[in-house]
Protein backbone atom coordinates (compact mmCIF):
# COMPACT_ATOMS: atom_id res chain seq x y z
CA UNK A 1 0.00 0.00 0.00
CA UNK A 2 2.79 2.38 0.89
CA UNK A 3 4.51 1.57 -2.37
CA UNK A 4 1.41 2.37 -4.41
CA UNK A 5 1.02 5.72 -2.66
CA UNK A 6 4.69 6.61 -3.38
CA UNK A 7 4.30 5.58 -6.97
CA UNK A 8 1.18 7.72 -7.34
CA UNK A 9 2.86 10.68 -5.75
CA UNK A 10 5.84 10.35 -8.07
CA UNK A 11 3.59 10.37 -11.15
CA UNK A 12 1.67 13.40 -9.89
CA UNK A 13 4.93 15.25 -9.24
CA UNK A 14 6.17 14.47 -12.75
CA UNK A 15 2.88 15.68 -14.24
CA UNK A 16 3.07 18.92 -12.32
CA UNK A 17 6.63 19.51 -13.41
CA UNK A 18 5.74 18.75 -16.99
CA UNK A 19 2.77 21.12 -16.87
CA UNK A 20 4.92 23.85 -15.34
CA UNK A 21 7.54 23.41 -18.05
CA UNK A 22 4.93 23.57 -20.77
CA UNK A 23 3.38 26.65 -19.20
CA UNK A 24 6.78 28.31 -18.99
CA UNK A 25 7.54 27.57 -22.62
CA UNK A 26 4.12 28.86 -23.64
CA UNK A 27 4.67 32.04 -21.69
CA UNK A 28 8.10 32.48 -23.28
CA UNK A 29 6.71 31.84 -26.73
CA UNK A 30 3.86 34.26 -26.14
CA UNK A 31 6.29 36.86 -24.92
CA UNK A 32 8.50 36.47 -27.98
CA UNK A 33 5.54 36.64 -30.32
CA UNK A 34 4.27 39.73 -28.70
CA UNK A 35 7.62 41.56 -29.01
CA UNK A 36 8.27 40.76 -32.81
CA UNK A 37 7.76 43.94 -35.03
CA UNK A 38 5.17 43.84 -37.82
CA UNK A 39 6.73 44.19 -41.40
CA UNK A 40 5.87 47.56 -42.99
CA UNK A 41 4.22 47.71 -46.42
CA UNK A 42 6.66 48.63 -49.28
CA UNK A 43 6.86 52.37 -49.92
CA UNK A 44 5.50 53.81 -53.18
CA UNK A 45 8.24 54.46 -55.76
CA UNK A 46 8.51 58.13 -56.80
CA UNK A 47 8.32 58.59 -60.60
CA UNK A 48 7.84 61.21 -63.26
CA UNK A 49 5.14 60.66 -65.86
CA UNK A 50 3.93 61.89 -69.26
CA UNK A 51 0.86 61.28 -71.37
CA UNK A 52 1.00 59.53 -74.74
CA UNK A 53 -0.30 61.94 -77.35
CA UNK A 54 -1.10 62.08 -81.06
CA UNK A 55 0.51 64.53 -83.44
CA UNK A 56 1.91 64.82 -86.94
CA UNK A 57 5.47 63.49 -87.05
CA UNK A 58 7.94 63.75 -89.92
CA UNK A 59 9.20 60.59 -91.61
CA UNK A 60 12.96 61.07 -91.53
CA UNK A 61 16.12 59.13 -92.32
CA UNK A 62 19.28 59.83 -90.34
CA UNK A 63 22.73 59.36 -91.82
CA UNK A 64 26.31 60.52 -91.39
CA UNK A 65 27.22 63.06 -94.07
CA UNK A 66 30.54 64.36 -95.35
CA UNK A 67 30.92 68.01 -96.32
CA UNK A 68 32.35 68.70 -99.77
CA UNK A 69 33.21 71.99 -101.46
CA UNK A 70 30.72 73.03 -104.13
CA UNK A 71 33.64 73.49 -106.51
CA UNK A 72 37.37 72.86 -106.13
CA UNK A 73 39.87 74.54 -108.47
CA UNK A 74 43.58 73.73 -108.57
CA UNK A 75 45.44 76.82 -109.77
CA UNK A 76 48.36 75.87 -112.04
CA UNK A 77 50.63 78.00 -114.19
CA UNK A 78 49.85 77.78 -117.92
CA UNK A 79 53.21 79.28 -118.91
CA UNK A 80 56.78 78.75 -117.78
CA UNK A 81 58.60 81.50 -115.96
CA UNK A 82 59.60 82.93 -112.58
CA UNK A 83 56.80 83.64 -110.08
CA UNK A 84 57.07 87.34 -109.31
CA UNK A 85 54.35 87.95 -106.72
CA UNK A 86 51.51 86.32 -104.78
CA UNK A 87 48.67 88.83 -104.30
CA UNK A 88 46.84 87.12 -101.43
CA UNK A 89 47.54 85.50 -98.08
CA UNK A 90 47.15 81.80 -97.46
CA UNK A 91 43.63 81.05 -96.25
CA UNK A 92 42.16 84.28 -97.64
CA UNK A 93 38.69 84.39 -99.16
CA UNK A 94 39.05 85.51 -102.78
CA UNK A 95 36.50 86.74 -105.28
CA UNK A 96 36.02 85.61 -108.87
CA UNK A 97 38.28 87.70 -111.11
CA UNK A 98 40.65 88.71 -108.30
CA UNK A 99 44.36 88.81 -109.23
CA UNK A 100 46.18 85.94 -107.52
CA UNK A 101 49.63 85.52 -109.10
CA UNK A 102 52.05 87.43 -111.35
CA UNK A 103 54.54 85.57 -113.55
CA UNK A 104 57.43 87.27 -115.38
CA UNK A 105 55.77 88.57 -118.59
CA UNK A 106 58.85 89.86 -120.46
CA UNK A 107 59.50 86.84 -122.74
CA UNK A 108 55.86 86.78 -123.76
CA UNK A 109 55.73 90.54 -124.25
CA UNK A 110 58.65 90.17 -126.67
CA UNK A 111 56.71 87.53 -128.62
CA UNK A 112 53.79 89.92 -128.85
CA UNK A 113 56.01 92.65 -130.25
CA UNK A 114 57.49 90.25 -132.82
CA UNK A 115 54.02 89.22 -133.93
CA UNK A 116 53.01 92.86 -134.25
CA UNK A 117 56.11 93.52 -136.38
CA UNK A 118 55.25 90.63 -138.68
CA UNK A 119 51.75 92.02 -139.13
CA UNK A 120 53.12 95.43 -140.09
CA UNK A 121 55.40 93.77 -142.64
CA UNK A 122 52.49 91.76 -144.08
CA UNK A 123 50.39 94.88 -144.39
CA UNK A 124 53.24 96.65 -146.24
CA UNK A 125 53.64 93.68 -148.59
CA UNK A 126 49.94 93.72 -149.30
CA UNK A 127 49.97 97.41 -150.06
CA UNK A 128 52.97 96.96 -152.41
CA UNK A 129 51.25 94.08 -154.18
CA UNK A 130 48.12 96.17 -154.64
CA UNK A 131 50.20 99.05 -156.04
CA UNK A 132 51.90 96.68 -158.46
CA UNK A 133 48.49 95.36 -159.47
CA UNK A 134 47.28 98.86 -160.20
CA UNK A 135 50.35 99.70 -162.28
CA UNK A 136 50.33 96.44 -164.17
CA UNK A 137 46.61 96.74 -164.82
CA UNK A 138 47.23 100.05 -166.61
CA UNK A 139 50.07 98.55 -168.60
CA UNK A 140 48.00 95.50 -169.48
CA UNK A 141 45.16 97.66 -170.73
CA UNK A 142 47.54 99.67 -172.90
CA UNK A 143 49.23 96.52 -174.21
CA UNK A 144 45.87 94.92 -175.01
CA UNK A 145 44.81 98.04 -176.95
CA UNK A 146 48.07 98.09 -178.89
CA UNK A 147 47.67 94.43 -179.76
CA UNK A 148 44.19 95.07 -181.13
CA UNK A 149 45.38 98.07 -183.17
CA UNK A 150 48.34 96.18 -184.63
CA UNK A 151 46.10 93.25 -185.47
CA UNK A 152 43.93 95.62 -187.55
CA UNK A 153 46.96 97.01 -189.33
CA UNK A 154 48.14 93.46 -190.04
CA UNK A 155 44.81 92.62 -191.66
CA UNK A 156 45.20 95.64 -193.95
CA UNK A 157 48.77 94.61 -194.81
CA UNK A 158 50.24 97.77 -193.46
CA UNK A 159 52.73 96.14 -191.02
CA UNK A 160 54.77 93.01 -191.05
CA UNK A 161 53.40 89.97 -189.26
CA UNK A 162 56.38 89.83 -186.91
CA UNK A 163 55.62 93.27 -185.55
CA UNK A 164 52.02 92.32 -184.80
CA UNK A 165 53.14 89.11 -183.07
CA UNK A 166 55.61 91.05 -180.93
CA UNK A 167 52.92 93.48 -179.76
CA UNK A 168 50.58 90.56 -179.02
CA UNK A 169 53.28 88.90 -176.87
CA UNK A 170 53.75 92.07 -174.90
CA UNK A 171 50.00 92.15 -174.18
CA UNK A 172 50.13 88.53 -172.98
CA UNK A 173 53.08 89.32 -170.71
CA UNK A 174 51.19 92.25 -169.19
CA UNK A 175 48.26 89.92 -168.48
CA UNK A 176 50.57 87.44 -166.73
CA UNK A 177 51.93 90.25 -164.59
CA UNK A 178 48.39 90.95 -163.40
CA UNK A 179 48.02 87.31 -162.29
CA UNK A 180 51.35 87.51 -160.41
CA UNK A 181 50.27 90.69 -158.70
CA UNK A 182 47.00 89.13 -157.59
CA UNK A 183 48.89 86.09 -156.25
CA UNK A 184 51.22 88.40 -154.32
CA UNK A 185 48.21 90.13 -152.78
CA UNK A 186 46.68 86.77 -151.77
CA UNK A 187 49.99 85.68 -150.26
CA UNK A 188 50.32 88.90 -148.28
CA UNK A 189 46.81 88.53 -146.94
CA UNK A 190 47.46 84.90 -145.97
CA UNK A 191 50.63 85.93 -144.15
CA UNK A 192 48.65 88.64 -142.43
CA UNK A 193 46.09 86.11 -141.18
CA UNK A 194 48.86 83.78 -139.98
CA UNK A 195 50.73 86.52 -138.17
CA UNK A 196 47.49 87.80 -136.64
CA UNK A 197 46.99 84.31 -135.23
CA UNK A 198 50.54 84.38 -133.89
CA UNK A 199 49.79 87.73 -132.26
CA UNK A 200 46.63 86.34 -130.66
CA UNK A 201 48.58 83.34 -129.35
CA UNK A 202 51.31 85.60 -128.02
CA UNK A 203 48.73 87.84 -126.31
CA UNK A 204 47.11 84.73 -124.80
CA UNK A 205 50.44 83.53 -123.44
CA UNK A 206 51.06 87.00 -122.07
CA UNK A 207 47.66 87.01 -120.36
CA UNK A 208 48.59 83.77 -118.59
CA UNK A 209 51.29 85.69 -116.75
CA UNK A 210 48.53 87.22 -114.60
CA UNK A 211 46.52 84.50 -112.83
CA UNK A 212 42.99 85.42 -111.68
CA UNK A 213 40.58 83.48 -109.48
CA UNK A 214 37.93 81.62 -111.50
CA UNK A 215 35.52 81.33 -108.53
CA UNK A 216 34.62 82.82 -105.18
CA UNK A 217 36.24 80.65 -102.57
CA UNK A 218 38.69 79.98 -99.77
CA UNK A 219 42.36 79.58 -100.59
CA UNK A 220 44.58 76.90 -99.13
CA UNK A 221 48.32 76.70 -98.69
CA UNK A 222 50.53 78.29 -101.37
CA UNK A 223 52.83 75.59 -102.76
CA UNK A 224 55.13 77.89 -104.75
CA UNK A 225 56.76 81.03 -103.37
CA UNK A 226 57.84 84.18 -105.26
CA UNK A 227 61.11 83.57 -107.06
CA UNK A 228 60.44 79.95 -107.90
CA UNK A 229 60.60 78.96 -111.55
CA UNK A 230 57.22 77.63 -112.62
CA UNK A 231 56.55 75.05 -115.32
CA UNK A 232 53.48 74.99 -117.50
CA UNK A 233 50.73 72.66 -116.21
CA UNK A 234 52.92 71.57 -113.30
CA UNK A 235 51.85 70.94 -109.68
CA UNK A 236 49.11 73.20 -108.26
CA UNK A 237 50.27 76.50 -106.82
CA UNK A 238 47.16 76.86 -104.65
CA UNK A 239 43.77 75.13 -104.33
CA UNK A 240 40.56 77.16 -103.99
CA UNK A 241 37.41 75.66 -102.49
CA UNK A 242 33.99 77.19 -103.03
CA UNK A 243 32.37 76.97 -99.59
CA UNK A 244 29.21 79.05 -100.09
CA UNK A 245 27.06 77.32 -101.11
CA UNK A 246 28.47 73.98 -100.00
CA UNK A 247 27.49 70.32 -100.44
CA UNK A 248 26.92 67.44 -98.01
CA UNK A 249 27.19 63.87 -99.33
CA UNK A 250 25.39 61.07 -97.50
CA UNK A 251 23.84 57.66 -98.12
CA UNK A 252 20.52 56.10 -97.12
CA UNK A 253 19.33 52.47 -97.22
CA UNK A 254 17.84 51.32 -100.50
CA UNK A 255 14.42 50.60 -98.97
CA UNK A 256 13.76 54.34 -98.92
CA UNK A 257 14.12 54.62 -102.70
CA UNK A 258 10.32 54.42 -103.39
CA UNK A 259 9.73 57.29 -100.96
CA UNK A 260 12.52 59.36 -102.51
CA UNK A 261 11.19 58.75 -106.01
CA UNK A 262 7.63 59.56 -104.96
CA UNK A 263 8.26 62.75 -103.03
CA UNK A 264 11.13 64.24 -105.06
CA UNK A 265 8.87 64.46 -108.11
CA UNK A 266 6.43 66.82 -106.37
CA UNK A 267 8.59 68.79 -103.92
CA UNK A 268 12.11 69.57 -102.82
CA UNK A 269 13.47 67.08 -100.32
CA UNK A 270 14.70 68.91 -97.23
CA UNK A 271 17.85 67.91 -95.35
CA UNK A 272 18.90 69.05 -91.89
CA UNK A 273 22.59 69.03 -90.99
CA UNK A 274 23.87 69.15 -87.42
CA UNK A 275 27.54 69.79 -86.71
CA UNK A 276 28.93 67.89 -83.69
CA UNK A 277 30.05 70.15 -80.84
CA UNK A 278 28.37 73.11 -82.56
CA UNK A 279 25.84 74.79 -80.30
CA UNK A 280 24.24 76.71 -83.16
CA UNK A 281 20.94 75.79 -84.80
CA UNK A 282 20.70 73.05 -87.40
CA UNK A 283 21.40 73.99 -91.00
CA UNK A 284 18.70 73.56 -93.65
CA UNK A 285 19.42 72.41 -97.20
CA UNK A 286 17.81 70.68 -100.17
CA UNK A 287 18.66 67.53 -102.10
CA UNK A 288 20.30 68.48 -105.40
CA UNK A 289 21.57 65.09 -106.56
CA UNK A 290 20.43 61.47 -106.34
CA UNK A 291 22.80 58.87 -107.75
CA UNK A 292 21.59 56.78 -110.68
CA UNK A 293 22.37 53.43 -109.06
CA UNK A 294 22.41 51.59 -105.75
CA UNK A 295 25.80 50.63 -104.36
CA UNK A 296 25.66 46.81 -104.52
CA UNK A 297 28.27 46.39 -101.77
CA UNK A 298 26.37 48.41 -99.14
CA UNK A 299 22.80 48.50 -100.46
CA UNK A 300 22.70 52.29 -100.13
CA UNK A 301 21.94 55.25 -102.40
CA UNK A 302 24.24 58.26 -102.59
CA UNK A 303 22.57 61.67 -102.22
CA UNK A 304 23.93 65.21 -102.15
CA UNK A 305 22.33 68.21 -100.48
CA UNK A 306 23.29 71.85 -100.96
CA UNK A 307 23.40 74.32 -98.06
CA UNK A 308 23.85 78.06 -97.72
CA UNK A 309 27.02 78.56 -95.73
CA UNK A 310 27.30 82.29 -95.15
CA UNK A 311 28.69 81.76 -91.64
CA UNK A 312 31.16 79.04 -92.69
CA UNK A 313 29.76 76.57 -90.17
CA UNK A 314 30.25 73.78 -92.72
CA UNK A 315 33.78 73.11 -93.88
CA UNK A 316 35.09 70.70 -96.55
CA UNK A 317 35.89 67.30 -95.06
CA UNK A 318 33.74 67.80 -91.94
CA UNK A 319 31.44 64.96 -90.81
CA UNK A 320 27.89 65.98 -89.88
CA UNK A 321 24.63 64.33 -88.88
CA UNK A 322 22.31 64.54 -91.88
CA UNK A 323 18.56 64.03 -91.53
CA UNK A 324 16.52 63.59 -94.73
CA UNK A 325 12.82 64.44 -94.38
CA UNK A 326 10.70 62.33 -96.71
CA UNK A 327 7.10 62.98 -95.62
CA UNK A 328 4.87 63.50 -92.57
CA UNK A 329 2.87 60.90 -90.62
CA UNK A 330 -0.40 62.33 -89.29
CA UNK A 331 -1.80 61.33 -85.88
CA UNK A 332 1.27 59.41 -84.77
CA UNK A 333 1.28 58.16 -81.14
CA UNK A 334 4.31 59.62 -79.38
CA UNK A 335 5.87 59.46 -75.91
CA UNK A 336 9.09 60.99 -74.57
CA UNK A 337 12.13 58.95 -75.55
CA UNK A 338 13.14 58.47 -71.90
CA UNK A 339 9.94 56.50 -71.32
CA UNK A 340 11.26 53.59 -73.39
CA UNK A 341 13.29 50.96 -71.54
CA UNK A 342 15.37 48.22 -73.14
CA UNK A 343 14.71 44.76 -71.71
CA UNK A 344 15.78 41.19 -72.45
CA UNK A 345 12.75 40.68 -74.69
CA UNK A 346 12.88 44.06 -76.40
CA UNK A 347 11.67 47.55 -75.59
CA UNK A 348 8.86 48.32 -73.17
CA UNK A 349 7.31 51.14 -71.17
CA UNK A 350 5.71 51.28 -67.74
CA UNK A 351 2.07 52.33 -68.07
CA UNK A 352 0.41 53.80 -64.97
CA UNK A 353 -2.94 52.10 -64.27
CA UNK A 354 -5.78 52.90 -61.89
CA UNK A 355 -4.62 52.76 -58.30
CA UNK A 356 -1.19 54.15 -59.24
CA UNK A 357 0.22 50.74 -60.10
CA UNK A 358 2.31 50.15 -63.20
CA UNK A 359 2.21 47.64 -66.01
CA UNK A 360 5.25 46.72 -68.08
CA UNK A 361 3.97 47.06 -71.66
CA UNK A 362 6.04 45.87 -74.68
CA UNK A 363 6.18 48.52 -77.43
CA UNK A 364 7.48 48.92 -80.96
CA UNK A 365 9.01 52.25 -81.94
CA UNK A 366 10.09 52.96 -85.52
CA UNK A 367 11.94 56.24 -84.97
CA UNK A 368 12.47 59.22 -82.69
CA UNK A 369 12.27 62.91 -83.61
CA UNK A 370 13.13 65.88 -81.40
CA UNK A 371 13.06 63.82 -78.20
CA UNK A 372 9.76 62.08 -79.00
CA UNK A 373 9.55 58.37 -79.86
CA UNK A 374 6.90 57.29 -82.38
CA UNK A 375 5.04 54.27 -80.94
CA UNK A 376 3.82 51.92 -83.66
CA UNK A 377 2.37 49.35 -81.25
CA UNK A 378 1.81 48.99 -77.50
CA UNK A 379 0.49 52.34 -76.22
CA UNK A 380 -2.75 54.18 -76.91
CA UNK A 381 -3.19 57.97 -76.94
CA UNK A 382 -3.99 59.31 -73.48
CA UNK A 383 -2.28 56.54 -71.52
CA UNK A 384 0.18 57.62 -68.82
CA UNK A 385 3.76 56.38 -69.05
CA UNK A 386 6.66 56.62 -66.63
CA UNK A 387 9.52 58.79 -67.86
CA UNK A 388 11.84 58.63 -64.84
CA UNK A 389 12.35 56.10 -62.01
CA UNK A 390 11.91 52.92 -64.08
CA UNK A 391 14.94 51.19 -62.52
CA UNK A 392 13.02 50.65 -59.24
CA UNK A 393 9.84 49.39 -60.88
CA UNK A 394 8.47 45.91 -61.46
CA UNK A 395 5.10 44.64 -62.58
CA UNK A 396 2.24 46.10 -60.44
CA UNK A 397 4.54 48.28 -58.34
CA UNK A 398 2.73 51.20 -56.72
CA UNK A 399 4.15 54.58 -57.66
CA UNK A 400 4.10 58.07 -56.25
CA UNK A 401 3.73 60.63 -59.06
CA UNK A 402 6.05 63.57 -58.52
CA UNK A 403 4.90 65.81 -61.38
CA UNK A 404 1.70 67.07 -62.92
CA UNK A 405 0.69 66.85 -66.56
CA UNK A 406 0.73 70.23 -68.21
CA UNK A 407 -1.25 71.36 -71.25
CA UNK A 408 -1.72 68.76 -73.97
CA UNK A 409 -0.31 66.04 -71.71
CA UNK A 410 3.19 67.45 -71.47
CA UNK A 411 5.02 66.76 -68.22
CA UNK A 412 5.52 69.68 -65.89
CA UNK A 413 7.78 69.07 -62.88
CA UNK A 414 6.56 70.42 -59.56
CA UNK A 415 8.79 73.15 -58.10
Amino acid sequence: MSRQIDKYMSREKVSRLTFAAIAALGTLAFGCTKERPVAAAPADVPVLIAKASQQAMPVEVTSVGNVEAKATVSIRSQVAGPLLEVHFKEGDFVRKGQLLLSIDPRPYQAQVEQAKGAIVRDQADEQQAEANLARDSAQEAYARGEAQRYATLLEKGLIPKETAEQIKSQASAALQSLSADRSAIDKSRANLVLDQGNLNAANLQLSYCSVYSPIDGQTGAVMQKPGNLLKAADVPIVVINQVNPIDVNFTIPQQYWPDIKKHSSVMELRVTATVPQDSGPSLQGTVTFVDNSVDPTTGTIHLRATFDNTQNRLWPGLFVNAVLRLSEQPNAVVVPMQAITQGQNGTFVYVVKDGNTVEARPVKSSRAVAGLAVIDQGVQPGEIVVTDGQTRLTQNTRVQIKNNLGPEGSARVNP
